[in-house]
């Protein structure tokens, strides 16, 4: 795995615990779930958005937003 695929990983994983700290009934399988069919899910992996590269609240800020609104941003 390389270091770009290890930080995508990463972003994911501190994404869904931030859910779950926001909503504590929310489990970490759900958690999950909710940001893998995300379309920020979608940003992460599109190395052209530098999704992954951010700061985990800057990038929970539009999965958020996403689940609100229902589009990015």
């Amino acid at each position: 795995m390389n270091e770009k695929e290890q930080m995508k990983l990463d972003m994911v994983k501190n994404l869904a615990l931030l859910l779950m700290s926001d909503d504590q009934s929310i489990q970490m399988a759900d958690a999950l779930g909710i940001v893998f069919n995300s379309d920020t899910y979608q940003c992460i992996q599109n190395e052209k958005t530098h999704f992954y590269f951010q700061s985990p609240r800057y990038v929970y800020s539009f999965l958020v937003n996403e689940l609100k609104e229902g589009k990015v941003g």
